[in-house]
């Protein structure tokens, strides 16, 4: 959709005062979309971020 078409539902959901429940919604789908994608392996995506570059990550300086 464009222009006022696109943001004629969410008005509408607003006014109908359905506007919490359907972000509350939005804002979980969000989240399955985005993050848990990332870790449906089981391995955090710095580890396969890693595991992509070399076989070993690289050691991390200790601050003194």
């Amino acid at each position: 959709m464009r222009g006022a078409e696109a943001v004629l539902p969410l008005g509408c959901l607003y006014i109908s005062g359905d506007w919490d429940e359907y972000w509350q919604l939005h804002l979980l789908q969000e989240h399955k979309r985005n993050h848990l994608a990332l870790y449906s392996s089981g391995i955090p995506l710095l580890k396969q971020v890693f595991k992509a570059r070399c076989s070993t990550p690289p050691p991390v300086p200790i601050p003194v």
